[in-house]
């Protein structure tokens, strides 16, 4: 079983595991199965028929939800799988007390993915720009990390638009990363929370009408806002405890470059200033939704009271 957070990882592994397995043009013996509303029975059957002229039958599953709740009948046919049929499941996620989980754990063959660390992306990064004739500055990668890095998907994309964008040019500059690369939303909010952290209310205000007029929803900017209090929340407290970036990134699973940054803001945010935020942000989120108070309202009361000097 493939799962985990990065998409772009999980499909390179699952390509190479079915090239490895499956002859090219082998549709006899190769069977897929994607999305929720699977027919058990049928992937059961499938699973039962030997293969024609090939060592294995390959059932991919994906993207199913067997990874949190698995039916039961082939949570018990998992057991029972025919020496000859191999199943490969690629799932966003799994539950590890579930029966695919467990099976897969048996197995020895549970992987799960997720965002590389930051060594691992700046060379990743780097042999594509080699391969592309170019070369980027550190302030303009680091620039382009933070403003891309929800995916390596989306990296990939943005870093196309770049080589494109500088023509014959080899170095791209930071200037060429601001005026080409969109940024993420958990960008967008991480420098609301250092503008609030630095009392810089206007231009909190400002990033907060950025959002909105990408379409943001003001609830779901409030939830970003109070995710990443929280998150400053948990790595203040181990950093009182004498804990590292790199033992923090692991305990919290996070990137350690960006514990770093979270550390930056914590030096301008009070640990009561943190908890009083979130008391607030919850506050005003049960009188939004008992239609006491203006979700856009609500957003700009906490910015108001929090980004104020």
């Amino acid at each position: 079983m493939i799962y985990g957070e990065e998409e772009y990882l999980k499909l390179q592994y699952r390509n190479k595991l079915i090239a490895a397995l499956v002859s090219e043009g082998d549709n006899m013996n190769f069977s897929k199965y994607t999305d929720t509303g699977i027919n058990v029975n049928q992937v059961i059957d499938q699973a039962e028929t030997m293969p024609f002229f090939a060592e294995h039958r390959v059932i991919l599953i994906e993207n199913s939800g067997f990874g949190k709740k698995m039916p039961e009948e082939l949570g018990e046919y998992l057991s029972t799988i025919p020496d000859f049929t191999i199943f490969i499941f690629v799932e966003p996620s799994a539950d590890k007390r579930g029966k695919l989980y467990k099976a897969a754990k048996a197995a020895g063959r549970d992987i799960e993915i997720n965002m590389p660390n930051e060594t691992v992306l700046t060379q990743w990064v780097g042999a594509m720009l080699k391969d592309s004739g170019k070369q980027m500055k550190k302030d303009a990668w680091i620039q382009f990390r933070d403003m891309t890095d929800s995916s390596m998907d989306n990296m990939k994309r943005e870093l196309d638009k770049l080589v494109t964008y500088v023509g014959d040019r080899s170095q791209i500059t930071i200037e060429d990363v601001n005026a080409i690369c969109i940024p993420q939303i958990e960008t967008k909010i991480f420098d609301m929370i250092n503008s609030i952290a630095l009392k810089d209310l206007p231009k909190t205000m400002d990033l907060y009408q950025d959002m909105l007029s990408a379409k943001e929803p003001p609830m779901r900017i409030l939830y970003m806002i109070v995710r990443q209090f929280r998150q400053l929340a948990v790595i203040r407290e181990l950093k009182e405890q004498g804990e590292s970036s790199a033992s923090i990134a692991k305990k919290i699973g996070m990137q350690d470059y960006i514990v770093r940054k979270n550390e930056a803001l914590i030096r301008n945010l009070g640990s009561k200033e943190i908890k009083n935020l979130l008391v607030d942000a919850a506050t005003f989120e049960q009188q939004v939704k008992t239609g006491l108070l203006d979700e856009n309202l609500a957003v700009e009361m906490i910015m108001m009271k929090y980004a104020a000097k």
